[in-house]
């Protein structure tokens, strides 16, 4: 009995083994794939806002026109000064700001205010030495209505005119444009201080013009194919009311 069992063919009770241990090193030896860190959200993934109209007055919103250094800014203070060449908005195109309106407008009112109650102090004292002065605050809130109504709803309704007769327009571009059109007023300031009407006169319709200019100019090629000449001239007659105001007010 005992020898039956061992005359028995074993090969394949040997080869059986091996194939099992196979397996078993096959299962052993997998290696589970390294987890690799990945950024989120996924890179080309841009999240879109739940209300656009949040972004409105979001300050993140911007803060891309801010986004200026000196340079730059004194590039388009000095292309103000060149009313003729009309290629402003091609200087602007790829970066619009609106540092040069807040700032230009602001300074502007604290020159007016200041050196309109200087202007009237020398003239006064020119023609009669004797008389009393007093320092009109009222210079400080009518400048202040005065130059930011005019940087902000002038161009506003510029932008919403072009939209209605079907023209493209953008209004950040309109704000830079008459933002830096204000800057000849803070440096004619300087020299409406001269106790001479007659000069000061001259000066205030040069600045005016050279405004005027710059406004008109830049918007005539802006608007190239378009006729809209009327509002062409409407700019520069705007411009020019403006300067007159500024003579007319803060130095009498």
């Amino acid at each position: 009995m005992d020898e039956s069992y061992n005359n028995l063919p074993s090969s394949h009770l040997l080869g059986s083994v091996p194939a099992v241990v196979s397996e078993e090193k096959h299962a052993t030896s997998y290696e589970a794939p390294e987890a690799t860190m990945q950024t989120f959200p996924p890179e080309g993934f841009e999240q879109q806002p739940a209300n656009n109209w949040k972004g409105f007055f979001s300050i993140s919103s911007y803060t891309q026109y801010f986004n200026v250094d000196t340079d730059i800014v004194i590039n388009r203070l000095i292309s103000s000064l060149h009313p003729l060449s009309g290629d402003f908005f091609s200087k602007i195109d790829a970066n619009p700001d609106l540092y040069g309106l807040i700032w230009i407008s602001t300074t502007l009112v604290f020159m007016l205010a200041s050196f309109g109650n200087c202007a009237t102090y020398l003239m006064q004292k020119y023609t009669n030495s004797s008389a009393s002065w007093s320092f009109d605050v009222s210079f400080v809130n009518v400048a202040a209505c005065t130059v930011y109504g005019y940087a902000i709803v002038v161009p506003l309704a510029y932008y919403f005119l072009l939209q209605y007769m079907g023209s493209s327009a953008s209004l950040v571009r309109f704000w830079c444009l008459w933002g830096y059109s204000l800057f000849i007023f803070v440096v004619t300031s300087f020299l409406l201080l001269i106790p001479i009407e007659l000069l000061r006169w001259i000066i205030i319709l040069l600045a005016g013009t050279t405004s005027s200019c710059f406004v008109a100019f830049n918007l005539k090629s802006y608007m190239e194919g378009n006729d809209l000449t009327v509002l062409v001239v409407a700019s520069f007659c705007l411009q020019m009311a403006l300067a007159i105001f500024i003579k007319v007010w803060f130095f009498p």
